[in-house]
């Protein structure tokens, strides 16, 4: 009896992981999008691995009875283990944020004058950084730009949104979005919800992907300015 319950065992264990194998060009197909909107300094190979070994534990608590699609299951949760594995590798503190919308208000500035972005050495030379530090907050914001949007703000116990409930605060974006212009608004779209890549975003709306960098931002910044409003004055 016991050489059966460990051959059923070991036939589960083996269907399981075959499961598993079978969403593996799905998984690198999602990692290489992800990859994609991500600075080169994140490795291709550590989003597999995490993705992987997801995969392999949700195959193996896996009950087809509950839910008819793998990977209709599967999906969000190997994406939200990769976005763990880069929330990790961007803890944003309180003055590297405050950095970050120095970057953004001097870059915007500078694209309005140029229509370019600035380099990191005329970045550190206007705010007053060293380059290292300037080339590590770009980075980090690279890294910051792939969460979900509402991520974006008032995640700090320190920061005086922190009274922002995630329902208000879809309900801030929503109305933000409604009064954002029209490449504004598909910037948000495409990039968030379609996920695509700044590089193809530019092609769709014609633009470089300086110009839609910017709307980006120009987006983060308006939200971000509204919410701190009534931060202060709430």
């Amino acid at each position: 009896m016991a050489m059966t319950s460990n051959g059923y065992q070991n036939a589960l264990k083996h269907h399981q992981d075959s499961l598993a194998l079978d969403y593996l060009p799905a998984l690198k197909a999602m990692a290489y999008r992800l990859k994609e909107r991500l600075p080169a300094s994140v490795d291709f190979a550590d989003l597999i691995s995490i993705g992987t070994e997801e995969l392999i534990k949700l195959a193996r608590k896996y009950d087809s009875s509950l839910n008819d699609s793998f990977w209709g299951y599967a999906r969000p949760r190997v994406q939200g283990a990769m976005l763990d594995y880069l929330r990790s590798l961007d803890p944003l503190s309180r003055n590297m944020r405050s950095l970050i919308k120095r970057i953004d208000k001097a870059i915007a500035q500078y694209y309005n004058d140029y229509q370019e972005e600035p380099s990191d050495a005329y970045l550190s030379d206007l705010l007053g950084e060293s380059e290292e530090k300037i080339k590590e907050a770009r980075i980090a914001s690279e890294i910051y730009n792939v969460m979900p949007l509402d991520e974006h703000f008032g995640t700090n116990h320190e920061d005086a949104l922190e009274s922002v409930q995630k329902e208000e605060l879809i309900e801030v974006i929503t109305n933000i979005l409604e009064h954002a212009t029209h490449n504004e608004q598909l910037v948000v779209q495409l990039y968030y919800y379609e996920e695509l890549s700044f590089k193809e975003i530019s092609e769709i709306l014609e633009v470089t992907e300086a110009r839609v960098s910017q709307l980006h931002r120009a987006v983060i910044r308006k939200v971000r300015q509204y919410l701190e409003e009534r931060g202060l004055n709430g």
